[in-house]
């Protein structure tokens, strides 16, 4: 072959391997970590996104109805973790760590560990156990009483429950992690640095508290916390520079009462110490692990369990169940309000009831254990409502501000919505431009999108209800929506929930689900189409997040999975 040609072949293939070489480091770069970063860059730093609790990310630039399908859409990575997951997984975007922009989503397990994992490559940035020195996370076997025996709420270990939450500016993290060794129980509210996973602001400090009061427990006239009894299972809420945190039980073991106690995010000091039943009983405050709803203002929202209305007790607790001492003479009196949704104001270093709202029948609920507070709460974003449910199978809409009170001869609220169902669940909104949606997805019941309308602030028109059963069992479906904007096609409706089973008490397989968001009959995509995107077994009372084109969903199998376009 003459030089010539031998020297221009040389070329042509030098070229072609340097190209096939470039080629290849780019897609490498693709699935390695990055100093670039995302496109996307939102973050979810509380439960159920806001302090509405909504559920709704209005910021997905990537994911819409055309993409979310079997052909382009599915389980890209998994994050693996040391134990199941009950906290919802948050994510910052565009934190600097190790040298370089990166969105990070962070993930709580029950033994107490918190693991900081690139959310884009899932390569781990950092991972600390929280379990205090000496002990172990307090277990299921723990809690076992007479009136729970077993404990099956939980499988076994019960550390970090509820979600954590997150100060962007501060780049600091709060959760509460639990330890025993087997005879004494500890609750700590840690901060932590985001970056570096090292606590800050003098944390952690043991949590305790104590009000005057004569009720269950109460000795020398004082009520106190019970780091044992008292299940922090909701939401952390930081809202005006305060950390708030909730209290139910395990299993409605008495004694307990529900709690909320706020701390200065800066120094971890206590500054806010509020029992709803300090001269009665229970109270929990449950709301299927979803946080505690806030305004701008600072007002809290909740909704409370079974136990005492009114001053003094209307039942008595014993080892072996209740004593019935009829209804309280003084419904009205807000010392004691179980069974009841509730506006609270900070006041000095407690919260005050400024509004509320007790159903008629609460003593037939108490009786039947038909709890108000069982299922998630929210503010209609944009709005003066705040929509709430319960066991009674009612959605109660409130106005946020004048709830109704009580009434012996009927319910004074904005509206009632029977659903027939127990609502063990976690609902959510969307906003579509035209059409406004509450999706509600209780257990044994089908998903229900129930429209609600700006012109007269009430749910009004039909529901649209889908063919599909859905869970069954004790647990509804856990829900959250994204969207851009109010973009056309861009609405869509997430649903976690049990495929299969009672995961109110068992461990079960889980079920990822997408839906059109403006018509809910329309499913685009699910876990189990394609055996390759099955994620596990389902994390009850914790719903998926959706940032940044990706789906991390929690579970009970010790990863949480991530699914994004393929």
């Amino acid at each position: 072959m003459p030089i010539k040609i031998k020297i221009f072949f040389l070329i042509l293939a030098g070229f072609f391997f340097s190209s096939c070489a470039k080629k290849s480091h780019e897609a490498g770069a693709q699935s390695s970590p990055t100093n670039i970063p995302a496109g996307q860059h939102i973050s979810v730093l509380t439960q159920h996104n806001d302090n509405s609790r909504a559920g709704l990310n209005t910021n997905e630039t990537t994911l819409n109805t055309s993409n979310v399908n079997t052909t382009t859409f599915g389980r890209l990575f998994t994050l693996p973790v040391d134990d199941e997951v009950y906290a919802q997984p948050l994510v910052v975007g565009n934190v600097e760590i190790t040298s370089g922009l990166h969105n990070v989503v962070f993930i709580a397990t029950v033994n107490n560990s918190v693991y900081a994992f690139d959310g884009t490559s899932g390569t781990l940035y950092w991972k600390k156990n929280f379990t205090a020195s000496g002990m172990r996370p307090p277990q299921a076997s723990d809690m076992s009483s007479s009136w729970c025996s077993p404990y099956t709420d939980f499988a076994n270990n019960i550390g970090i429950v509820g979600t954590p939450v997150i100060d962007s500016t501060s780049q600091t993290i709060y959760f509460v992690a639990r330890s025993t060794d087997g005879t004494h129980f500890v609750q700590y509210l840690h901060a932590v640095n985001i970056v570096t996973g090292s606590e800050v602001a003098g944390g952690p400090v043991e949590i305790s508290a104590s009000v005057p009061g004569t009720g269950d427990g109460s000795v020398g006239g004082v009520v106190s916390f019970d780091p044992m009894r008292n299940n922090q299972r909701q939401g952390l809420t930081l809202v005006n520079g305060i950390i708030y945190i909730s209290f139910s039980s395990h299993c409605d073991w008495n004694p307990y009462h529900g709690w909320i106690l706020g701390y200065n995010e800066q120094t971890l000091q206590q500054e806010i110490v509020y029992n709803d039943t300090p001269d009665g009983e229970n109270g929990g405050i449950w709301q299927s692990g979803q946080g505690i709803a806030a305004d701008a203002s600072g007002n809290l929202y909740v909704t409370t369990g079974n136990g005492t209305v009114g001053q003094g007790n209307d039942f008595t607790a014993t080892d072996n169940g209740t004593i019935d001492n009829g209804p309280n003479p003084n419904p009205t009196n807000l010392r004691d309000r179980s069974e009841s949704a509730l506006k609270l104001t900070p006041s000095g270093s407690t919260l005050t009831v400024s509004s509320y709202f007790t159903p008629f029948n609460y003593y037939n609920l108490n009786m039947n254990d038909l709890d108000y507070g069982v299922m998630g709460t929210f503010l209609i974003p944009n709005s003066n409502y705040y929509v709430t449910g319960g066991k009674d199978g009612n959605i109660y809409l409130l106005d946020k501000d004048n709830m109704g009170g009580f009434s012996m001869t009927g319910n004074l609220v904005k509206q009632t919505v029977p659903i027939n169902a127990s609502m063990h669940c976690q609902p959510a909104y969307y906003n579509g431009g035209s059409k406004e949606f509450v999706y509600i997805w209780s257990e044994n019941d089908q998903l229900r999108a129930i429209p609600f309308d700006r012109g007269t602030n009430t749910f009004s028109g039909s529901q649209v209800v889908s063919t599909d059963p859905g869970p069954s069992g004790g647990c509804g479906a856990d829900l959250a929506v994204s969207s851009n904007a109010t973009t056309s096609g861009t609405g869509i409706l997430w649903a976690t929930y049990a495929a299969s089973g009672n995961a109110g008490g068992t461990v079960s397989p889980g079920i990822l689900r997408a839906f059109d968001a403006s018509d809910i009959t329309r499913e685009l995509w699910n876990s189990k189409q394609n055996p390759d995107d099955y994620y596990g077994a389902y994390a009850k009372f914790s719903t998926p997040t959706i940032a940044n084109g990706h789906v991390y969903v929690p579970t009970f199998s010790n990863q949480v999975v991530v699914y994004g376009l393929k």
